[in-house]
C-alpha cells in the first residue's frame, strides 16, 4: 500500500483515474488533479507547503516533489512528465512540460509552457525557462527553441504513453 499520510490535519487528495504505486509516499497538503500517476519509490512531500498537481501529470520512478518551509509551494500545471529520479523543490512547472530524468528544479525557478529541462539538468534557483525551449547542463541553460513537432513527438508523447502505463495497473 501506498503511503498516505496527513500533516498537521491536511490530507492530501487525489483526483479521479489516478494511479499510486504502492510503494509512494504523499503527504500533507498535496491536492492532484485528474488522470495522474506517482510511480515507484516517488515522493510527493507537502509537509512545509502546499503542492498542486494539475492533470495528467507523471511523476516517475524514485521522483521527489517538495517545497521550503513557509517560503515556496510546488506549482505543477497540466500534461507534465516529472522522469525518473528528478527533484523539483518549491518551484512553478507550467503546462506541457517534460522534465527529464535526473533533472532538477530549484525553489522559486519557473518552467514556461511547451518546455523540456533536459535529463541531469541543473535549474537553479530563480531561474525562468521560457515558453517553448529546451533548457540543459549544469547549472541549466537555453540550448535551443522547441518546434510544435517536438512537443507533440515527445512531451505529449510521454504523458500519454503513463496513462497507458498506469491503466496497466488497474
Amino acid at each position: 500500500m501506498p503511503v498516505i499520510l496527513p500533516v498537521k490535519g491536511i490530507q492530501p487528495q487525489m483526483g479521479k483515474d489516478c494511479f499510486i504505486a504502492p510503494n509512494a509516499t504523499i503527504v500533507g497538503d498535496v491536492v492532484m488533479g485528474d488522470g495522474c500517476s506517482v510511480w515507484f519509490n516517488a515522493v510527493v512531500r507537502g509537509d512545509v507547503n502546499s503542492i498542486r498537481i494539475g492533470n495528467k501529470v507523471n511523476i516517475q520512478d524514485g521522483a521527489v516533489i517538495h517545497c521550503t518551509y513557509e517560503k515556496t509551494k510546488t506549482l505543477i500545471g497540466d500534461n507534465v512528465s516529472i522522469g525518473h529520479n528528478a527533484i523539483v523543490h518549491g518551484c512553478t512547472v507550467d503546462d506541457n512540460v517534460l522534465i527529464g530524468m535526473g533533472a532538477i528544479v530549484m525553489d522559486n525557478a519557473h518552467i514556461g509552457g511547451n518546455s523540456i529541462i533536459a535529463a541531469g539538468a541543473v535549474v537553479l534557483e530563480g531561474t525562468k525557462v521560457e515558453p517553448g525551449t529546451i533548457y540543459a547542463g549544469v547549472p541549466a541553460k537555453k540550448v535551443k527553441d522547441i518546434s510544435m513537432e517536438l512537443v507533440n513527438g515527445e512531451i505529449n508523447r510521454i504523458a500519454n504513453n503513463y496513462l497507458m502505463y498506469a491503466g496497466w495497473f488497474k
